[in-house]
């Protein structure tokens, strides 16, 4: 497995060696860039951004530019465009920015930090990047190869290197093209180099530990969406579940009750009743209960919706009843990000997964455009993904020995009301690193963090703000890029993080509450008096199951 996964690393075409040329005595100006050779790769265009005059382009997706008044707020940065083709068929766009100022002045801090991409990719994540050189990183990001949305995968139909560039060399690309410009524009390689993604960010972040260690020093993980393969061919499971039968389809407007019914049943469970379940695993919620008495209605559901929701619970099982990706944890099914936008859809077949799915199976799969997911069988599906995909898109591998011995840390988190990915997938992954590196060597290089009550990423009715993506508090007791960082910089091991939730997720109105992270396998427990609402009345304890 490990030789397979591997494998191909040795076809990126754009080395580490090949990206360690000297560079030029005497830093050059932003502009004198353009000028700076990089193998398989050419400079688009270098510009020196005036402190507030940068303008993202108007055609992007709306949640990765954010505000427009959020860019007069960012200094002035040296804007490096790339376009990298590490293969024939390859148009990588990379963008490097870089405060102007060096260490000692009052520009740059010394430090790299690259960006990854949710769903498909295709854009760059102008936000992320700007909230990064704001904080003073020379910062990176691209768009794997492709232009688009990132629910659109028809970009994929026919070109198997732009599959390869998204699966995992953009990102690596991406990493060397920024340690090129930096060294360049500064004289000096950054001092430490971090990497952050949710989602399919947090698969390429661990791709990247696992496949070239020496890019990144410290890496942050969330939702990673790692076991691509088999989390689509789950994506598939619930669609069949929820469509190829029109009566068990379970409509948007059935899920408060599925939502109040979980709540009833287990919300106390962790001593307090807060619509937030601290440990889901022990909800032993029966979807039985649930089942209409007294004809159907929008407080319960038929017997056909009852099979529907146990499979979804359940997660999808191979003919010998082995697991092919965990099931939803009980508590993510209300709210604006949880299962109407990305289990059942408003409709059917309206979901995100749904999308998601489909577009992978037609375009990277069985390279069909018109391919029907109501006829395939999903153990069939999985076989042909893992075979055609797995070496490409997974990012599963335990054995991270190189990426531990060159000192590189590893933070993982999810929330336990994810949605989109089953938050016991990161749970896996990590027990298998603890178990491959033999525990007291993985408690040296990782952490996990489960958090309650939060969504795909942020949102959902837990604290969902821990200082991921640079945003909220400045210290590291709150802040897990900053955590991250003391750990690799000063050797301080990162114990429990106080994540925030916000009135209305906006800081500007308020803390409504706070809660601890606790490094798995600890969970919050209630201390048993005290404001439910502060987290200092709540210790960090392992329980079991």
């Amino acid at each position: 497995m490990r030789k397979m996964l591997f494998a191909a690393v040795g076809t990126v075409l754009l080395s580490c060696a090949a990206f360690g040329q000297k560079a030029p005595s005497g830093a050059p100006s932003c502009e004198g860039l353009a000028q700076l050779e990089l193998p398989q790769a050419k400079i688009l265009s270098a510009q020196t951004v005036a402190a507030g005059a940068f303008t993202p382009p108007s055609n992007m997706t709306p949640w990765l530019v954010g505000d427009a008044s959020f860019y007069k707020m960012l200094p002035a940065f040296c804007r490096v465009v790339v376009e990298a083709t590490p293969s024939a068929d390859s148009s990588i766009k990379v963008e490097v920015w870089m405060p102007v100022g060096t260490q000692s002045g009052s520009g740059w801090n010394g430090k790299l930090q690259g960006h990854g991409n949710g769903g498909f990719a295709g854009e760059i994540g102008y936000r992320q990047m700007g909230v990064a050189v704001n904080l003073g990183y020379a910062t990176v990001g691209t768009d794997t190869g492709h232009s688009g949305s990132g629910t659109d995968g028809s970009w994929a139909l026919g070109h198997p290197e732009k599959v390869a560039d998204f699966g995992y060399r953009g990102i690596h690309v991406m990493t060397q093209i920024a340690k090129a410009a930096i060294k360049s524009f500064y004289g000096s390689d950054p001092q430490h180099s971090y990497f952050e993604g949710c989602s399919n960010g947090g698969r390429q972040a661990l791709m990247e530990a696992q496949r070239f260690p020496e890019d990144y020093d410290g890496v942050l993980a969330g939702a990673p969406a790692n076991f691509w393969t088999h989390l689509l061919t789950k994506a598939l499971a619930d669609a069949q579940a929820t469509t190829l039968d029109p009566a068990s389809y379970i409509p948007a407007n059935k899920l408060p009750a599925i939502a109040r019914a979980v709540n009833a049943a287990c919300d106390a469970q962790d001593g307090v009743a807060d619509g937030i379940l601290n440990d889901p695993r022990k909800c032993q919620f029966d979807p039985d209960k649930m089942l209409c008495k007294e004809g159907d209605s929008e407080k319960c559901l038929t017997p056909a919706q009852v099979t529907t929701l146990k499979k979804l619970y359940a997660g999808p099982h191979d003919a010998r009843g082995r697991e092919i990706f965990p099931g939803y944890l009980p508590g993510a099914e209300e709210g604006p990000g949880g299962w109407e936008a990305w289990i059942t859809g408003s409709a059917p077949g309206k979901s995100l997964l749904f999308v998601f799915g489909t577009g992978y199976f037609s375009n990277m799969v069985y390279e069909k455009a018109d391919w029907n997911y109501k006829e395939t069988g999903v153990e069939a599906a999985m076989k042909a993904a893992d075979a055609k995909t797995a070496q490409i898109l997974n990012a599963t591998e335990a054995n991270l020995v190189a990426f531990k011995a060159r000192g590189g840390k590893l933070i993982l988190y999810h929330g336990w009301n994810d949605p989109a990915i089953s938050a016991l997938n990161t749970i896996n992954y990590y027990n298998d690193v603890v178990n491959r590196m033999r525990g007291q060597e993985a408690e040296a290089f990782v952490r996990l963090y489960m958090v309650p009550g939060m969504q795909h990423c942020g949102g959902g009715p837990g604290p969902d703000a821990f200082g991921q993506g640079g945003l909220g508090a400045k210290d590291a007791q709150h802040n897990v890029d900053l955590a991250l960082e003391l750990w690799i910089e000063k050797g301080i091991a990162p114990t429990a993080i106080v994540a925030t939730k916000y009135d209305g997720g906006d800081p500007a109105k308020g803390i409504k509450m706070t809660r601890p992270l606790c490094p798995y396998p600890q969970i919050p427990k209630y201390k048993g008096n005290g404001d439910t609402n502060d987290a200092s009345s709540f210790v960090c304890a392992t329980e079991s199951k």
